[in-house]
């Protein structure tokens, strides 16, 4: 929603994504360690970005990230409240962590060696060398060891919406508020 860029600043991008078939999910509005927040607070960080995806896209998620990947009870009653399935990794490229694109290669050439029977990856688009150069070479490697790769929801054999509707269309109610 409100971390590295405003959702509303990245319509396009975010659009075309869902058009091509990525599935879309929550990770919440300010990227805030949701077990620090109250019931009210973590309610109004799912619904911000749950509204933004549905006026874009049409659709209303149906899993969240959280963020750092912390969660508790109250997280996970928060997220089955708004009807939607909690998803974390089990592999982490560590680029969050200032994994150089090398490291974050040499990490999925590790794994590919081990060859676990599912793996669900934790990368990040915030610096281009993430989306041009790790997730090629991941894409490559995982491929290239015979994993077939889906979104969350076909992994899971879940939906991956609530439901489906029609975008709206954008008016002055699109903004982030950076105060």
């Amino acid at each position: 929603g409100q971390n590295w860029d405003c959702i509303y600043d990245q319509v396009d991008a975010v659009k075309y994504a869902y058009d091509s078939g990525h599935q879309i999910g929550s990770h919440t509005w300010a990227h805030l360690d949701l077990t620090t927040l109250s019931w009210d607070e973590n309610h109004n960080q799912f619904w911000l970005v749950e509204q933004a995806v549905l006026r874009i896209t049409g659709a209303y998620v149906g899993m969240m990230r959280p963020p750092y990947g912390a969660y508790n009870d109250l997280v996970r009653a928060v997220a089955a409240n708004r009807g939607q399935y909690m998803i974390t990794w089990d592999f982490d490229s560590l680029d969050s962590d200032g994994a150089s694109a090398a490291e974050s290669k040499s990490l999925y050439d590790g794994l590919v060696s081990s060859h676990p029977s599912t793996v669900l990856a934790l990368n990040h688009e915030t610096y281009q060398t993430r989306s041009v150069d790790v997730l090629p070479h991941a894409i490559s490697v995982l491929k290239g060891a015979g994993y077939n790769l889906v979104t969350v929801a076909e992994c899971l054999g879940l939906e991956p919406y609530q439901w489906v509707g029609e975008p709206s269309t954008p008016d002055d109610t699109w903004y982030c508020d950076w105060s």
